[in-house]
């Protein structure tokens, strides 16, 4: 049975394919990479297509399990290694992840994102909750939440219990207050469940999870507008 939602408080929120697709985002973000390469550092830029920087990143993550809840960190090295490796200056890495990272805040939100949010934030505090390195403010999404919570900075990602317990104290409730949204079923609704918060799955009909079967004891929703009618708001 899924538990009534008469009693939220407050609702967190994951980010990335919950509130825009990511994949395209980090394409577009990686072809901004590699044009500044080519500029400043065209042996990197040549030594490095996109296939095997992909291969040298999951070679850093390989190294550094203790990053798997820091993505910018495991990016930052991989840059830097990179450069390293082809005899560029990899001091190069700071300016190379900066471009990168302003490049993987450009969004393009789901249409039903702004009035969503703006919806649920006129009745509920809204927090963050991403296992990603995108930040609300850079996005312009700051007016609409209260905190963020993200896993690089927690020491700790979704599904751990404790990265939903810092959000629900961020939120100001307690967790079988909180409402979690996110679109992955074992981070986000698998997760928020086990730590004792409402979940609910946003299942976009493109996404990547919508041919799985739902969580019992979750919530089912299409997108933001949805959660929003089933609150009342």
């Amino acid at each position: 049975m899924t538990p009534s939602l008469r009693d939220i408080a407050a609702i967190t929120l994951d980010l990335d394919d919950t509130l825009w697709p990511v994949r395209p985002t980090l394409a577009a973000a990686e072809k901004v990479l590699a044009g500044w390469l080519r500029t400043h550092a065209p042996a990197t830029a040549q030594g490095l297509p996109p296939a095997a920087m992909l291969a040298l990143r999951a070679e850093v993550a390989a190294e550094h399990p203790h990053w798997g809840h820091d993505l910018s960190a495991i990016r930052l090295e991989t840059i830097r290694r990179g450069l390293a490796r082809h005899g560029d200056d990899p001091a190069l890495a700071e300016l190379a992840f900066e471009v990168f990272f302003e490049a993987r805040h450009a969004v393009t939100l789901y249409d039903d994102v702004l009035p969503g949010l703006e919806r649920l934030a006129s009745r509920y505090r809204l927090v963050a909750v991403s296992n990603g390195n995108a930040e609300v403010r850079r996005i312009g999404l700051e007016r609409f939440f209260s905190g963020s919570v993200s896993a690089r900075l927690h020491g700790a990602a979704k599904p751990d219990p404790t990265i939903f317990a810092a959000a629900c104290a961020a939120a100001g409730a307690a967790p079988h207050q909180v409402l979690h949204l996110g679109d992955d079923l074992a981070a986000d609704v698998d997760g928020a469940l086990a730590a004792g918060l409402h979940a609910g799955w946003i299942c976009r009909p493109d996404g990547a999870h919508a041919s799985e079967p739902p969580r019992a004891g979750a919530h089912r929703f299409a997108d933001l507008l949805q959660v929003a009618q089933a609150l009342g708001v």
